[in-house]
């Protein structure tokens, strides 16, 4: 770990379960005592779930504490540690927002230009009339959660964006999907000229010291790379697809994603432009009721009951044509609101969620693609207790 660890490293076995705790300096918020309540949340839920195992990082007012529970390889009996690498899935995509914010605080985009500005194969079909901001917020018009099964190349993905109309005028209405998001961070690298990977690398997570964080998992760090767990129990790993790295592939540890979530939280970006981008991800800029959208996060009034959460991270949000009201101007970067957003692969499952005006941020990293609900309840609690404590 690139962090000094402080004095507190134990190791619990529950069972079958081998529990890895490493926590920072100071164990208590309050009166609560962070150490069992992690353990007892997450440990009732990897049982619930059957999660072979699972990395959870948690900041609480400036302080970092980290857990590490399980199997990241059954066959090969390794355990979760501190530098086990966990598909993110579209938790990859506050990720992708930010590269695309970074590049509107600089200058050199914006966000509210029409997607075919950047990309000439683009011009004289649906996107002369879409932004790239309604790309980022979902709000395009209609595109679909995944491509067509068709698509299977740059050439393919060209062709259905040229001939794609939309169900909706844009800005009416959300719709979840990795082709909306995935062509901002796509139409980015164009615009730059560069490849989106040395992009993300260069201007986010190296400045931010994301040493674990990557597209493809290099051969040294191989060892390190987690199996996903299907329900069989097969042992899987993500497929490459178009915009995979703009979407849904990232790959990182749980002390690197807490790191990013801090950077947030703590306006702790090293220059005033990512400052600046990540602050652009975190506003409000279309309204569906009890959740805002943000630029890759979803935004919540603070405090908020389980009952919102689990509406706003429901099926019917996800797989659903919503109505959304467009905000303007778009509401603040807030420090009183519940920022979350999931993540799943085949194999996979994650959760993060920050209350900057608490100093709280959970990231919860599993190697099985459990509900999203139980991911919500289990964060929610561990979140409430610790900002409920006297």
């Amino acid at each position: 770990m690139s962090r000094m660890l402080a004095a507190n490293i134990c190791l619990i076995a529950a069972g079958s379960l081998s529990i890895s705790t490493f926590t920072w300096a100071g164990d208590a918020h309050g009166s609560v005592h962070i150490e069992p309540l992690v353990n007892d949340t997450i440990t009732a839920l990897m049982e619930e779930h059957r999660i072979p195992g699972m990395a959870v990082a948690l900041s609480v007012n400036g302080r970092q504490h980290y857990f590490n529970y399980g199997i990241a390889d059954q066959e090969a009996d390794v355990p979760v540690t501190a530098d086990t690498l966990f598909e993110l899935g579209s938790v990859s995509k506050v990720f992708t927002a930010a590269l695309a914010a970074y590049f509107d605080a600089s200058g050199d985009l914006s966000l509210s230009d029409p997607a075919s500005h950047y990309l000439p194969a683009l011009e004289e079909s649906a996107f002369d009339d879409i932004s790239l901001l309604e790309l980022g917020t979902y709000t395009a018009g209609g595109l679909p959660l995944q491509f067509p099964d068709n698509v299977k190349n740059e050439t393919d993905m060209l062709s259905y964006y040229r001939q794609w109309e939309p169900d909706f005028p844009p800005g009416s209405h959300r719709l979840y999907s990795n082709p909306s998001i995935g062509l901002l961070g796509y139409l980015t690298a164009q615009r730059l000229g560069q490849p989106f990977e040395a992009l993300m690398k260069n201007h986010l997570f190296s400045p931010l010291d994301l040493d674990h964080s990557f597209f493809q998992v290099p051969h040294q760090q191989q060892a390190n790379y987690a199996f996903g767990y299907s329900k069989e129990d097969e042992p899987i790993r993500v497929n490459p697809g178009v915009l995979d790295a703009e979407a849904y592939g990232m790959k990182s540890t749980a002390a690197d994603v807490l790191t990013f979530v801090d950077a947030h939280m703590h306006g702790s970006a090293p220059d005033d432009t990512l400052r600046e981008a990540l602050e652009i991800t975190r506003r409000g800029y279309f309204n569906m009721g009890g959740m805002a959208q943000g630029l890759g996060w979803e935004r919540y009034a603070y405090p908020v009951s389980i009952e919102q959460l689990r509406a706003g991270n429901s099926l019917e949000m996800v797989l659903e044509a919503n109505a959304a009201e467009r905000l303007q101007p778009p509401l603040p970067a807030s420090q009183n609101i519940w920022f979350n957003k999931t993540g799943s692969t085949n194999g996979f499952g994650a959760y993060l969620a920050f209350i900057p005006s608490q100093q709280l941020g959970i990231v919860m990293l599993a190697n099985r693609n459990y509900p999203n609900q139980a991911r919500i309840a289990a964060a929610h609690h561990i979140l409430t207790v610790l900002a409920e404590a006297p």
